[in-house]
């Protein structure tokens, strides 16, 4: 297993099963050289066994090192991104719920789900693109949503890259986040506007935007259902005093990034 081997793996199940629309929008965007993946994003419970440094196991093995943390105290999230020596690697950033911070409602169903998985389905790397791992019901996944979209979310895709993002860095055509959105937006592509188009600025480093997420069939157990699945992200890094591209995360912008998924 090398790293371009599990991003690919993680890009045929984003773009067959969480965001179909990502193949368009890649190509709409595709110049001479393959586009530059910035970063995937992950999500998960605080629960054994599947928080998030099981998530990060894989990454680790490939050579990824843990680079900075995050908190949302609104969603009840901590995240930590992760990334590579070799700077053309993709990043990755894993979230997880807080769960014992939810109500005893929520914690209780969440429970049920992860109670499903055992230490064993979450060894190796293809659980990661594997899917949902527990049984779910649409009214479970409709209570959960009226308490935490993340948690909404995560139950019923289960595990799968939330988003891909397009490097904007390395695009000739557009310089500016906003020239992607304006051209996307042209090409019938709705772009998130919780917190405005670009999140973040040159003054913190980072500009980041997204489409909404994609309508997606889920099965539950209880019938079949269209829901939101994964989005598609792009981010403009800006040097730092020493030159180097800015390489981690603002907290701030990634909070109105998880909103490309309310429905």
């Amino acid at each position: 297993m090398t790293p371009d081997t599990l991003f690919q793996s993680l890009w045929e199940d984003y773009t067959s099963r969480l965001c179909p629309s990502a193949g368009n929008v890649h190509k709409l965007l595709q110049e001479d050289e393959p586009l530059i993946n910035d970063h995937i994003a992950l999500r998960t419970f605080n629960l054994a066994p599947v928080e998030l440094e099981v998530l990060a196991k894989p990454f680790l093995a490939l050579g990824y090192q843990e680079a900075g943390d995050y908190l949302f105290e609104a969603k009840k999230l901590v995240a930590k991104h992760y990334q590579h020596p070799d700077p053309t690697q993709p990043k990755v950033f894993i979230s997880q719920l807080k769960v014992e911070e939810c109500s005893a409602q929520l914690q209780t169903i969440v429970k049920q789900l992860v109670a499903q998985v055992s230490a064993e389905d979450m060894q190796g790397s293809e659980f990661l693109y594997a899917g949902r791992p527990w049984q779910l019901t649409h009214q479970d996944y409709q209570l959960l949503a009226q308490e935490s979209e993340y948690a909404a979310w995560l139950a019923a895709h289960g595990y799968g890259a939330n988003h891909f993002t397009v490097s904007v860095n390395q695009l000739n055509q557009f310089d500016q986040v906003q020239q992607v959105n304006d051209y996307l937006k042209a090409c019938g592509f709705v772009i998130n506007q919780s917190g405005g188009e670009v999140k973040g600025s040159p003054d913190v480093l980072l500009e980041q935007s997204s489409t909404m997420a994609d309508k997606v069939q889920v099965e539950f157990e209880d019938g079949v259902v269209l829901i939101p699945g994964g989005f598609y992200e792009f981010a403009k890094r800006y040097p730092m005093a020493d030159g180097e591209l800015y390489p981690g995360f603002v907290a701030a912008s990634a909070d109105k990034i998880f909103e490309s998924t309310n429905g």
